[in-house]
């Protein structure tokens, strides 16, 4: 069977020749007989394999010594908790701008732990936009403030990263890092789970200035401490997810290949501005976000009449164009086209719209 265009927000699709090497490398990983999978995690072999998956990333991004890169688990979701246990005591004050659910749920996880100021918030405007930074309401003395730098959900992306001067700016860069370049040095501490432009599920990178660890509170588990992974040897304080970290380094190597993340960044928006195009053309068509800040990696729209839903992700799976049923919260389409989506499956599925819209106008 061919293969089809995967259109998921994550676990999203992976570049074929990733995927290809793997299955060379399953059984017999260079000559020794075992799969990367089976293989000790402190073994000069795995070893290799994460120190230059953590080069390859550095190489990427320029990421200086004057930051860690911890290869971590428990996804995005274990980083709503681990910031502000290392980051801020429970009297701390923390700033957070509130742009959809991944938003929302890293506020509810930081109030368990320290007092929450919603800086900014668009939930008014049904997370349409990211307020304006001038808008912000920040806090004097605050420990630091959160953002999340695109909302995989609504597709809103912050298409420029605010200065914050001497607050530490903390992001959740899971759908965009190595999307499009970064000036790392603006960030306190980044965090980005795998599944989206990275690898696999089951792997998620931290990028934390070393000022910011070692500042866990007292009693805090070695596990959800920064400074003890930090201090462990690459990132191994326990057993880490040893293959899924094989084939991120697999994706690292890739990206490298395709010229890196400045050659990345001109696919991808050349893919994302074609599909928007192609939305704001049509009456059939509606993409309900503010076009500064509309997502390159994911693209949410819906149609005119939502009774054709179903008739429109039916036909779309058909033409093998998989995932685009949007989120329940929201409803509607979206086409995520991360790093790994090749240019001909947005023609695809552009191609496919028109066909779709000239047959149920």
């Amino acid at each position: 069977m061919p293969r089809v265009y995967n259109f998921s927000p994550g676990p999203a699709t992976l570049p074929e020749p990733v995927l290809e090497r793997a299955r060379e490398e399953m059984l017999d990983y260079r000559g020794r007989g075992l799969s990367v999978m089976e293989m000790s995690h402190r073994s000069p072999e795995f070893v290799e394999i994460a120190e230059r998956a953590e080069a390859d990333f550095r190489e990427l991004l320029d990421v200086s010594d004057d930051y860690a890169v911890l290869f971590l688990q428990g996804g995005a979701t274990l980083q709503f908790a681990m910031v502000p246990i290392n980051l801020a005591d429970e009297d701390s004050v923390v700033d957070y701008v509130h742009t959809g659910l991944w938003g929302t749920k890293a506020i509810a996880e930081a109030r368990r732990l320290c007092r929450v100021n919603v800086a900014a918030s668009s939930e008014e405007d049904n997370f349409n936009h990211v307020p304006p930074p001038e808008t912000w309401r920040l806090s004097p003395g605050s420990a630091y403030v959160h953002i999340t730098g695109n909302e995989t959900i609504g597709g809103v992306e912050f298409h420029e990263y605010p200065n914050t001067g001497d607050t530490p700016l903390v992001a959740d860069l899971s759908s965009t890092l190595m999307s499009r370049p970064l000036t790392v040095d603006r960030f306190g501490l980044i965090y980005a789970s795998a599944q989206k432009n990275l690898g696999p599920a089951g792997i998620t990178v931290v990028v934390a200035h070393k000022d910011l660890i070692g500042r866990a509170r007292p009693n805090t588990p070695s596990m959800l401490d920064y400074g003890a992974h930090a201090s462990a040897d690459g990132s191994m304080l326990n057993t880490p997810s040893t293959y899924a970290w094989y084939l991120t380094g697999l994706v690292l190597q890739w990206l490298k290949e395709q010229g890196g993340v400045s050659a990345i960044a001109g696919v991808n928006e050349r893919k994302a501005s074609k599909l928007y195009a192609a939305l704001d053309r049509s009456n059939f068509y509606r993409c309900p976000v503010a076009k500064r800040n509309r997502s390159w990696m994911n693209v949410a729209f819906t149609l005119a009449d939502e009774a054709l839903d179903e008739a429109f992700l039916s036909a779309a799976e058909t033409h093998g164009l998989l995932n685009l049923k949007g989120h329940r919260s929201v409803g509607g389409m979206r086409a995520s086209i991360y790093n790994a989506m090749p240019e001909e499956g947005v023609d695809a599925l552009i191609d496919f719209m028109a066909a779709f819209e000239a047959e149920h106008r």
